[in-house]
């Protein structure tokens, strides 16, 4: 019985370890297998089409960084009063518990430009929600030789739709 206990503090432990602040996030991505692959968003409430996108995204590359919309970040984006459903430390954890996932960081500002740049990832990738070729985040990617790409969008599956549901 110990034993199983252990494991699970060491299981509980390494998840931990892929939650990196920004002042980490350099250090740990450039010691990752490359390409390393970024992506962000806010990840609300995890579901299906999440899961789809994040393993679509990790299995471009030798590792995946996921960066996640702070609180007050997701505020601003306009999303809802109510909005987020989930605090940025148990969407980060959410997060880390994916397979795919090998790190997860935030940023506070509008858009992760400046993680982008500090971290410098060969791959970049949103949802096919999004028109990568307007994304600025893209065109920093490509400056220094990177690629970007959208993933396809796992129709009907979204946080905004399925509050939309629980509300009706």
């Amino acid at each position: 019985m110990r034993q199983s206990r252990l494991a699970t503090v060491d299981s509980v432990t390494a998840l931990l370890d892929k939650i990196i602040s920004q002042s980490e996030a350099s250090d740990a991505t450039s010691a990752a297998p490359s390409p390393l692959v970024f992506t962000n968003g806010v990840f609300d409430i995890l579901h299906r089409g999440h899961v789809s996108y994040l393993v679509r995204a990790r299995a471009l590359g030798g590792s995946l960084v996921v960066a996640v919309n702070t609180d007050a970040s997701v505020r601003r984006l306009g999303k809802g009063a109510d909005r987020p459903i989930n605090s940025w430390a148990d969407r980060a954890i959410v997060l880390a518990g994916l397979a795919a996932v090998d790190f997860v960081t935030s940023f506070d500002e509008d858009t992760p430009c400046a993680l982008i740049e500090r971290l410098r990832p060969q791959i970049y990738v949103k949802g096919g929600d999004y028109d990568i070729e307007t994304l600025k985040e893209a065109r920093l990617v490509r400056g220094w030789g990177g690629e970007a790409y959208a993933l396809p969008f796992v129709d009907g599956y979204s946080t905004t739709a399925l509050l939309d549901r629980m509300r009706s």
